[in-house]
């Protein structure tokens, strides 16, 4: 078992780590640079921005790897360093952990290729495993207790991630961004998800929402896909945004206060989410509101849309409800016109 399984089988709720690429922005990282080689160049940076995640009550952290793939990494010449890459960040991340004077996961972040598979693009089932796979046995290697497939859009990757993960003999999570009126780029729903994997010899320890387009509509999300995940036997996940970017000249800024994300964290508990944490704009500032209202909150009924709405605010993208019942109703009225 997992130490994230362990965890999961003893606390209520986790917290998951804030963001990684905002946060190294904020250090230094400059649009275009590669930032999971600063896993060797700036290893500093790394170990104090987990550290600070961890000073904050997280209970998962993530690897800095999340395009630490043979795809992503060829844009910066660095393809044949897959292995070390994955490798030393997860040992970066294991350091901090051990520290922690308490139990804390470390997860090995992967994100998608950048490639679009076959017909539409030139990736291949069996290449997507192999680079999974390649990217699984260094972050293993390294340390890292399960491989946290995250920001997910095609059912093809996802299912191409798991298989790398079963493969390289690891534990997986797989989270998705329903960044697109309810649903991945790729069309992919919330209540999809916990069924995607039924066919796998292992299924995800996880599943879930990060990222997309603000806090109200990942948990209207995370509302629809712990319902269909009630039979699956995955926790699920929700790390949002931590509110809207705002650009002000070179800097991004993203409008989350603490506040909003300890709301967020309630009721992402009540809509029966087991791991929540805080994506692109989160701080250690959030997270330590986050961990306060996980550690004191009373819990409150199922959330619905009105509720999540009044609490954190409208829907920025939200699913088209009405529209598929008016299409039908239009060729119901033609069919049956046909046929009179």
């Amino acid at each position: 078992m997992s130490l994230l399984q362990e965890l999961l089988a003893t606390k209520r709720v986790l917290l998951a780590d804030g963001a990684t690429g905002t946060n190294l922005f904020a250090a230094g990282l400059t649009a275009g640079d590669p930032p999971e080689l600063w896993n060797f160049d700036y290893p500093e940076a790394i170990t104090g921005l987990l550290a600070s995640f961890v000073e904050a009550g997280a209970d998962v952290i993530l690897t800095n790897t999340f395009g630490a793939n043979r795809d992503r990494l060829k844009l910066h010449d660095a393809q044949d360093r897959v292995f070390d890459v994955n490798k030393r960040a997860a040992e970066l991340a294991c350091d901090v952990a051990h520290a922690a004077g308490r139990p804390v996961v470390v997860a090995g972040s992967v994100g998608p290729t950048g490639e679009l598979f076959e017909p539409l693009g030139s990736l291949t089932h069996a290449s997507a495993v192999e680079a999974f796979v390649e990217q699984a046995e260094g972050l293993k290697a390294g340390g890292a207790d399960v491989f946290w497939i995250e920001t997910m859009s095609a059912r093809e990757e996802m299912h191409a991630a798991a298989e790398g993960a079963i493969a390289a003999g690891m534990p997986y999570t797989v989270t998705a961004s329903f960044d697109t009126a309810g649903r991945t780029m790729m069309g992919l729903t919330p209540a999809e998800l916990p069924t995607l994997f039924a066919d796998l010899a292992e299924r995800p320890v996880a599943i879930g929402a990060n990222c997309g387009v603000g806090a109200p509509d990942l948990l209207y999300a995370l509302v629809q896909m712990t319902e269909a995940a009630a039979s699956s036997g995955a926790a699920v996940i929700g790390k949002s945004n931590c509110g809207i970017p705002e650009v002000h000249g070179e800097h991004v800024h993203y409008s989350g206060t603490p506040e909003l994300m300890a709301e967020y964290a309630r009721l992402a508990m009540d809509a029966g989410t087991r791991i929540i944490g805080g994506c692109c704009g989160t701080t250690a500032e959030h997270l330590s509101a986050m961990r306060r209202a996980i550690d004191e909150h009373a819990p409150r009924a199922r959330p619905d849309r009105a509720t999540i709405e009044s609490r954190v605010g409208p829907l920025t993208n939200p699913p088209s409800e009405r529209a598929p019942r008016e299409r039908r109703g239009r060729r119901s009225s033609r069919s049956e016109a046909r046929a009179s």
